[in-house]
């Protein structure tokens, strides 16, 4: 333990090093690395202003702890932001930036839900200055968080117990439940040509050579395509091969996102941009089943929180649900891990409040702590390109 406990310091039997500190979770199987100490400060007035501070004087710090050797090619993080315009203002309790292997995200639904529960058990006021102001409702069971996050305020409710000498801590056996940004359908029914050379292998096996894609906003705007346009017959749990789910989805983001007029935000310019592409089987019976790769091709594990709150506005503007209504969405992990249904590990939007032209969702899931790490880089004493601050294995050539 005494190497430990030094790592920990960042007083190394080699010297002094900077520790980056984080609390590791998990929802639905995708993980969140939580920031809690010793990212470089972030310079701006606005979170949107730190955003960019960060991708532009800070990235090294995400890199070191989304690549490898400290994480892996489908890392995901959140890097909380005590300070923003919005917590100044008394808007928000917490910002966060949300970040991966490619860079910067503008909403994520599955760390949020883990960002929950942790900003509901934290009683660190270095880490959460406001915590003393959440507020606690006793005769719900719940606490409620106001999360700043790159798009917006997302509301949390995280299901609460209270110990008999009144610590109220958060319950890991209901789901929390967000509401985000309203969500809408940015453009439908979008034909995609795909050019003879970058027709995938089951494309060609149907005699196709054009997709239907809609386009929907839920924090990030996202593609969403059945899985049967794609020429997989059969459907996502037809038995897929991932490699081919990769080869049509890059294909499909690069043309959909390059394509003028479907990736159009009412009033955030900063916000325009295609973040993933959703392959779904469509819903029956009150359930889909989804796969969501983002980013540069990397796979949700989780149904995906933001593509979630996109997917129930496709549904309300189509006619096909009701304000009220809900749907339980599934990936290819919970799916096989018995799903949603309450107490599974899916999750369930509902379209809480809005019409076809833009809607409210809720969006609800469970979330479990995984570790607590302390990350340090040795400095000179390690090769600069190898570790210190991260690689991408598939780069190296």
């Amino acid at each position: 333990m005494d190497v430990h406990a030094h790592i920990s310091s960042g007083h190394l039997l080699s010297g002094d090093v900077s520790v980056i500190k984080t609390v590791d979770m998990h929802t639905a199987g995708e993980p969140t690395r939580i920031v809690v100490s010793g990212y470089p400060a972030l310079e701006g007035n606005t979170l949107l202003e730190k955003r960019a501070y960060a991708l532009q004087k800070a990235d090294d710090a995400r890199k070191r702890l989304m690549w490898e050797p400290r994480g892996h090619a489908e890392m995901y993080g959140a890097i909380l932001v005590q300070e923003t315009e919005l917590t100044a203002s008394g808007e928000a309790d917490m910002g966060v930036l949300f970040c991966h292997k490619e860079g910067y995200s503008t909403m994520c639904g599955h760390a949020t839900i883990a960002l929950g529960r942790f900003l509901v058990d934290t009683r660190d006021s270095t880490v959460f200055p406001r915590r003393g102001q959440l507020r606690y409702d006793r005769e719900k069971g719940e606490t409620e968080v106001r999360l700043h996050a790159p798009c917006g305020v997302v509301e949390i409710a995280v299901p609460t117990v209270e110990s008999e000498s009144g610590v109220v801590r958060s319950d890991a056996s209901r789901r929390v439940r967000f509401v985000s940004v309203e969500s809408f359908v940015s453009a439908r029914d979008v034909e995609v040509e795909i050019a003879e050379g970058e027709r995938w292998a089951r494309l060609k096996e149907a005699g196709r050579s054009r997709v239907r894609v809609d386009v929907v906003f839920g924090g990030a705007f996202y593609a969403i395509v059945e899985a049967k346009e794609l020429g997989f017959a059969e459907g996502l749990m037809g038995g897929c091969a991932m490699k081919e789910l990769d080869e049509a989805t890059a294909v499909v983001k690069r043309l959909v996102g390059a394509r003028a007029g479907v990736v159009e935000h009412p009033w955030n310019r900063e916000l325009e941009y295609l973040y993933g592409v959703i392959v779904v089987d469509g819903v029956a019976g009150g359930r889909s089943v989804g796969l969501c790769v983002f980013g540069e091709q990397q796979v949700d594990r989780s149904p995906c929180g933001s593509g979630v709150s996109g997917r129930v506005a496709l549904e309300v503007a189509a006619g096909r649900l009701a304000i009220g209504d809900g749907v339980e969405f599934d990936s290819l992990l919970t799916v096989a891990d018995g799903g949603g249904g309450g107490g599974g590990s899916g999750f369930r939007g509902t379209a809480i409040s809005g019409g076809r032209a833009a809607v409210r969702v809720a969006v609800e899931g469970r979330a479990f702590y995984t570790g607590a790490q302390a990350f340090v880089a040795e400095g000179g004493r390690e090769p600069d390109g190898l570790s210190q601050n991260g690689f991408q294995f598939h780069d190296v050539r």
